[in-house]
């Protein structure tokens, strides 16, 4: 089972070091444009905003690691918590797909940690 939370919670942060080096470093790259759906003109616009939610993303990242470095159930429920609420919202008000891309493999994480540690 131990196993089977790391892979999930890697999962997690894997994707959220993606979201940040995309939305940091390569937010004016035509593939990633594509992938968020936007314009030339609105990534240029929107570039500083991107760059702090990457730098969110990676917050989020770290705090996994961190909740995996020293083993402690409520550090990594605290940040997977964050993240569900984050996917959740920007499910209902920016994209659906993100409620399945970032929502839903922290919930399956989420409920690994917890039948893990308790």
């Amino acid at each position: 089972m131990y196993s089977l939370m790391l892979i999930a919670v890697g999962v997690v942060i894997v994707s959220h070091v993606a979201f940040m080096a995309m939305e940091m470093f390569f937010w004016l790259h035509p593939k990633v444009r594509r992938i968020f759906g936007k314009t030339e003109q609105q990534a240029q616009d929107s570039k500083v905003l991107a760059a702090n939610v990457g730098l969110y993303n990676g917050f989020l990242a770290a705090g996994l690691l961190w909740g995996l470095w020293i083993n402690t159930p409520g550090v990594l429920t605290f940040f997977l918590v964050c993240i569900v609420i984050a996917g959740v919202y920007g499910g209902l008000t920016a994209k659906r797909s993100i409620l399945y891309i970032q929502g839903l493999p922290a919930i399956i994480a989420l409920a690994l940690v917890w039948f893990y540690f308790s």
